[in-house]
Order: structure tokens, then sequence, then C-alpha cells
């Protein structure tokens, strides 16, 4: 069973977009990453995909259930951390945590107060009187301590600082052993590249492109370093070239046999093919992208 399955699904707001003909499937028990800038329609998705809002046409399940006639049940097997969460003024983080367990009918004391501990949140500090970071906090031990089917963050780690976020992939890996699915919501790509199995890219409300993360990174587009030299490579295949004192760095995206021959007209002390990283693979997609319109 797939934990998220869309078939053409698209929603407008009047007549802005929001997203347009998404097929997306995400298995059960998978560690799913979601990539996209800002106002691509990761947040729109998301919230369709809870029922939070519907969908203009198309279809959706998750978990096996229908987004529109069944977002109760969808949400009661979800935990569910908005870009942005908001809380109730005067609570302490006990007391909201405490509100947000008695909402699902559920007692989650125990994994509240362990969630709170690895994460270095006192549950006895007003909510007014939390920084950034520990209102994030907050918010995911929100999503996590009644231990969901299905977790779906968007955008969790903003605020986070990098011990902290450290321990919460961890803490996301453990669950994900234990069965649970992740659905990661970022723009931070080294994120996705690290942690997660797949990967989808948006672009203006449109799916790009859905595979396993390693398999994104096999476009054929290589990262091409010279060193002990100042020549720039001039071919159409060539892009994103930068210079750096004797160091010249370039994306190829063409035949091996063409980028020897440009090699050997070049005067260089050292040179290095690598695979690009996953932030140079979601520029190419892009930029395939642009070349479509």
């Amino acid at each position: 069973m797939y934990a998220i399955k869309t078939d053409q699904l698209t929603k407008y707001y009047g007549k802005s977009r929001g997203i347009i003909d998404v097929d997306l499937c995400v298995p059960q028990g998978d560690f799913f990453g979601f990539i996209g800038p800002n106002g691509a329609g990761k947040s729109t998705l998301i919230r369709t995909l809870l029922g939070l809002i519907h969908p203009t046409s198309g279809r959706a399940q998750v978990l096996g259930m229908d987004v529109t006639r069944q977002s109760r049940d969808i949400l009661a097997a979800t935990g569910y951390l908005p870009a942005e969460a908001n809380f109730y003024s005067g609570m302490t983080v006990k007391q909201q945590l405490r509100l947000c367990a008695r909402l699902r009918g559920a007692d989650c004391a125990n994994e509240a107060a362990r969630l709170c501990d690895r994460l270095a949140l006192d549950p006895d500090r007003k909510i007014d009187q939390l920084s950034l970071g520990n209102r994030k906090k907050v918010g995911i031990v929100a999503a996590l301590q009644h231990s969901p089917a299905l977790c779906v963050l968007d955008e969790p780690t903003s605020g986070l600082d990098p011990l902290m976020q450290k321990e919460f992939f961890t803490i996301l890996e453990e669950r994900n052993a234990q069965g649970a699915t992740i659905f990661l919501s970022s723009h931070v790509l080294s994120e996705v590249q690290r942690h997660c199995k797949h990967a989808a890219v948006i672009r203006q409300g449109q799916l790009l492109v859905s595979d396993s993360v390693q398999n994104l990174g096999h476009t054929g587009v290589k990262r091409v370093t010279l060193r002990g030299t100042a020549q720039l490579p001039v071919l159409s295949d060539v892009r994103d070239v930068q210079v750096e004192g004797d160091t010249v760095q370039f994306l190829y995206d063409g035949e091996s046999a063409a980028l020897l021959s440009l090699l050997s007209t070049l005067s260089f002390k050292d040179f290095s093919v690598t695979d690009p990283d996953l932030d140079e693979i979601f520029l190419h997609y892009y930029a395939q992208k642009e070349e479509t319109v």
C-alpha cells in the first residue's frame, strides 16, 4: 500500500496557481523528501493531502483513505508539523502538549517527556517565553508524541541549531526503522540527500521528477574540476563555470567523448570528474523545465 498516492491532483486559489496535475506515489515505510523553493506548492500539496483544504480537481489517498471523505481519519493517523506552528498564549509547553494529546483522545505523557528530554526542551516553560527554535521543538513533539503511522513535516528544521537538527533526524530515522512513513518537505537539499530514500522535485506547482535519491543523481551531468589553469572551457554542453584562482569548475551535460576532446585542448596540472551534489541536480531539473517552456 502507498502511504500517499495522488492522481492529477490540482488546487487553485481562485485564478492563482497552487498545484497542477500532481501524480505522486510514496510507498508505505519510505523516508521521502519533497523538494522545492518557497512558493513552489509544497505546503499547498501537504494541506490538500491532510484535508485542510479541498482540491480543485483530481484525487488523493493517504494511508488508503480518501482526502476529501476521510480527512478526520487521516489526521488521526498522521503527525503534522506545519512550516509555521502557532500555540495558545499563556500555556506551558507541558500544557500545550497535553492539550494536543487530549484532542486525539490519547495519553502521550511518557513519550512527550522522552522527546522533550532528547530535544532539550523544558516542559515547564511558558510558550510565550520560548525562542523560535524552541517553539519549533514544541511543534515537533506535538507531531510525534502519539507515534503516528505517517509523519508529515513541512520545513521542520528552520530555527533549530545544528546539534538539534542532528538529534531530530536521529529520531526520525528511528521512527522510520519502526515502520513509520516520513514525508519531509524541504528546500534544504543537503537534508534530503543525507536522510531520504526517495524524493520528488516540484516547480511552480508541477512535479518535475520523482525517483530514488540515488537515481536522481544519475542525470548524466558531471562536475568537472581543473586545477592549475586559467583557461575557460568553450563547449555548448558546459555551464555554471566558476573560477577561483587557478582552479576552474563547471558542470558538463554531454557526451564523454566530447568532454575528453575538450580536456585534451586545455593545459592543467590536475583534474577530477565527479557526480554533482543534489543542489546542482535540482538546478539541472529546473533548467530542463525552462528549456521546454
